[in-house]
């Protein structure tokens, strides 16, 4: 099924592997690509449940271009295409961060993590 307003086609895919264990998702995303002749990388594959008898069932989108899919899937779905890296913070910095909001109400929450300037002392920084 085609789907414009997210410029992808959307489908749901059966695999028949008899005798062999589940089918990576790489092979998975090769194997559509030479289908649907595009490349693996626009390729999304989730949902695959596999099923006694060597059957796997699941769902698959084929963005339009990369472009696309990095608009409208997930981060953690990017994470595992590797198109995606999340910010790596300390605890400590997460934990000041949360006490710092804890000290404001409103919409002073949005300023909590900027630094403000030099009080009139010029001895005093506000976080």
């Amino acid at each position: 099924m085609t789907n414009r307003l997210y410029q992808q086609k959307q489908m749901v895919i059966n695999i028949l592997h008899p005798g062999k264990a589940t089918v990576p998702k790489t092979e998975i995303w090769e194997i559509q690509a030479k289908m649907y002749k595009t490349t693996p990388d626009v390729i999304f594959v989730f949902g695959l449940e596999v099923h006694f008898g060597g059957r796997t069932t699941g769902f698959g989108t084929i963005y339009d271009s990369l472009d696309y899919a990095k608009k409208h899937e997930p981060k953690h779905v990017l994470a595992r295409h590797g198109l995606y890296e999340k910010k790596k913070t300390s605890t400590k910095q997460g934990k000041e961060y949360k006490s710092r909001m804890k000290e404001v109400m409103g919409t002073a929450k949005a300023n909590v993590g900027e630094l403000e300037d030099w009080t009139t002392e010029g001895v005093k920084i506000i976080y």
